[in-house]
């Protein structure tokens, strides 16, 4: 494999040299007359800081030049802010010790989360992940998506983690192996959801009386609600995906400050948008030592024609990035940290030529770099998940680069 330059309009030729078809396929987009033009928009990107340009040569310098890009870009720089972490309660586990605490990240925001912590008998320092949840159009729960906490919980949250997660509890998973683990409630999801006055006591307190239909209702809600909220805060004059990364890298600062945690050992894995999260996180914080992300890699130009709906929604969408880098280009940025990239070949969020070409302009990325073992990007037959399988390589992968 070699660093070889690749430029928009080449990259867009090994996309249908990969699916074997022209890069505008020939189904109807729901763009419908409008998607020619936006299309050609995509196509003419210069992309002008890719890594893969031949005139950048020193990685350091690139990386400090494309993180300051990416963060003008995201809008949300707040006031520095001590973290002033509350204990709301401790528990013991089989195990491990369960904190649920809550955190600044701004001024004005705190942020509830999940820590666990390994029993003792091995000595501290630690290493520690982040452990970012994902989307799922499932809106009333967050980090209980991957750490199960009580021992009776709804039904739909069980049946949620047993088709995104192989039924298991990926922080307990992670916790038994030794690694002080974190997740944190993300914006708009669990106990930072999207509630109105008009709703009903057993949608706030999350009863275990809520219907199937009544999940569905407020989902669905919700699913429609978000890029209100999304133009909202563009109209506050930030973004969404700037509020949702700030959170992230204030909840690595504040990890990192635990006595338990070697600040130095610490990575990041997530699935869906927890996977972008990884990603970008790890793109724009050196201190995340390994990443790994889940079923959220692409080519932007790919995903115009019949692959916005669900996927690029101002949720993900950082305006005026597609200027500057395409979203693999991005692992320049991670390298030679570890980076772990995992797809499904029955993901229907994304297109499968456009996965394989982020795994080769990744691994261009990191053999420019020097670093072409600190990658590896597996494609599973499986749909948009995290299963158990899964989960295996990717545990194999920390305890390897962590």
């Amino acid at each position: 494999m070699t660093s070889a330059p690749v430029s928009r309009r080449s990259f867009t030729a090994l996309l249908a040299g990969l699916s074997g078809t022209a890069p505008l396929l020939n189904a109807q987009s729901q763009l419908g007359g409008l998607y020619p033009g936006i299309q050609s928009i995509a196509d003419a990107s210069p992309l002008e800081l890719s890594f893969l340009r031949p005139e950048f040569r020193d990685l350091p310098a690139w990386q400090k030049t494309a993180r300051e890009r990416i963060f003008s870009l995201l809008l949300h720089t707040p006031k520095p802010v001590a973290a002033d972490a509350q204990l709301i309660s401790r528990k013991q586990r089989d195990g491990y010790t369960e904190e649920q605490i809550t955190f600044r990240t701004t001024p004005t925001t705190r942020v509830p989360a999940t820590v666990l912590i390994p029993a003792s008998g091995r000595t501290s320092p630690r290493p520690a992940v982040l452990l970012l949840h994902d989307h799922g159009g499932f809106y009333l729960w967050g980090r209980e998506k991957v750490i199960a906490t009580d021992d009776e919980e709804h039904p739909a949250l069980t049946k949620f983690r047993q088709e995104s997660y192989g039924g298991l509890s990926v922080g307990a998973e992670l916790v038994r192996q030794g690694y002080v683990v974190i997740a944190i409630d993300m914006f708009y999801w669990g106990e930072r959801r999207h509630l109105l006055d008009s709703d009903p006591p057993e949608l706030r307190e999350r009863s275990a009386a809520l219907t199937p239909q009544q999940i569905g209702g407020y989902h669905q809600r919700c699913s429609q609600s978000e890029q209100l909220i999304a133009r909202a805060l563009l109209t506050a004059g930030t973004t969404w995906p700037g509020v949702m990364l700030w959170d992230d890298i204030r909840t690595l600062d504040y990890l990192a400050s635990r006595p338990e945690v070697d600040p130095k050992r610490i990575s990041c894995v997530g699935l869906s948008v927890g996977g972008y999260r990884s990603y970008m996180l790890a793109a724009l914080d050196p201190r995340i030592k390994a990443a790994v992300d889940v079923c959220w890699m692409t080519t932007y130009a790919a995903q115009i024609e019949r692959h916005i709906v669900n996927t690029m929604g101002l949720t993900f969408v950082i305006p005026g990035m597609y200027r500057y880098f395409d979203l693999p280009d991005l692992a320049a940025a991670i390298a030679p940290r570890s980076l772990m990239l995992i797809m499904g070949s029955r993901d229907g969020l994304f297109p499968r030529p456009a996965m394989t070409a982020s795994f080769e302009k990744i691994g261009q990325c990191y053999a420019k770099a020097k670093a072409s073992e600190k990658q590896h990007c597996v494609l599973f037959d499986a749909p948009h998940q995290f299963n158990a399988e899964m989960q295996g390589q990717a545990w194999e992968w920390l305890s390897k680069w962590n």
